[in-house]
């Protein structure tokens, strides 16, 4: 009986929810999780009888006043962002009277995801991209949980959408898992040099298995990566183990190898758990096909390094 109330529910609660729309999981953060609430049952967002939020986040321009963090300092400051699904950029503007945009981002490699427990805001949203063949990272928050997230599904509005021109073949339920994605794992190791009798130093690490980089950081809050390892196949030289031999120097005594084709990378783990964990992280990307555009972007970092 319950269960066709909810399937009763359901049919008019979630009748119309674009694909673009991101539905919360069980671990994604609270502000994620109210707001789909929020929209479900008290704005009707998906009911059919109101399009006019759908209109919003699919509009040719989605402008969102934001508190974003300095590249250089810990200080957030007031930004306007300017959304354009025209043109499938994001521009933003240090000051409302600005006529040109500090930066114009395309949502070519764009990534979006809600990191409040980094950021230290409950609202607190990372947004990523590829310029100049490294990642840049921006963190944002507003104080409305609303704005936030109506900004959030207005980036994947607009990133479906240069999905579908860029692959005119396929539908939108082919692109939902490319549009943004959580990082497969991240956290703190040591690294060493490429001879490996250089000193470990401790980096911040980022795994994602969508364009399948390992990135690393000085600190989690940095905003450009200090560098980027592709995990390929096993077929094309990539592998990873782990690595029982003492090293000289670092702290931490968890060792990882990853082996690819120009080089042999030695990490240091504090805690056999993130050992593991990092494995197996490893080993998933490892373990999945390469697209095109995989070779593309392996290509890339090859001739950068």
């Amino acid at each position: 009986m319950q269960q066709k109330g909810n399937n009763a529910a359901k049919a008019v609660f979630e009748k119309c929810i674009p694909a673009f729309f991101y539905q919360p999981h069980e671990n994604d953060c609270p502000v994620l999780r109210e707001q789909w609430i929020r929209a479900k049952y008290e704005r009707r967002e998906f009911t059919g009888e109101n399009i006019y939020f759908q209109k919003i986040y699919k509009s040719d321009l989605f402008e969102a006043t934001l508190w974003k963090k300095g590249r250089d300092n810990k200080q957030f400051l007031k930004k306007i962002f300017l959304l354009s699904q025209k043109e499938f950029t994001l521009r933003y503007f240090i000051r409302e009277d600005s006529k040109i945009p500090k930066a114009v981002i395309n949502m070519k490699a764009l990534n979006a995801v809600f990191q409040p427990e980094r950021i230290g805001h409950a609202h607190g949203l990372q947004i990523s991209y590829t310029e100049d063949e490294h990642t840049r990272n921006i963190f944002v928050y507003h104080e409305d949980g609303q704005t936030i997230v109506s900004f959030f599904n207005a980036l994947r509005a607009t990133r479906l959408a240069y999905l579908l021109e860029k692959h005119p073949m396929l539908q939108e339920k082919d692109l939902l898992h490319q549009i943004t994605a959580q990082c497969l794992k991240e956290g703190y190791m040591e690294k060493t040099g490429p001879t490996q009798r250089e000193p470990f130093k401790k980096r911040w690490f980022t795994l994602c298995s969508r364009n399948r980089k390992l990135l690393y950081f000085k600190s989690p809050l940095d905003a450009t990566d200090l560098g980027a390892v592709f995990i390929g196949t096993e077929n094309h030289g990539y592998s990873v183990s782990e690595n029982t031999s003492r090293t000289r120097g670092g702290r931490w005594h968890c060792g990882i190898t990853l082996e690819t084709p120009g080089r042999q990378f030695v990490f240091m783990c504090e805690q056999v758990q993130e050992q593991k964990e990092w494995l197996q992280a490893f080993r998933k990307v490892i373990s999945q096909p390469m697209t095109p555009e995989d070779y593309a972007n392996e290509a890339i970092l090859r001739r950068g390094k």
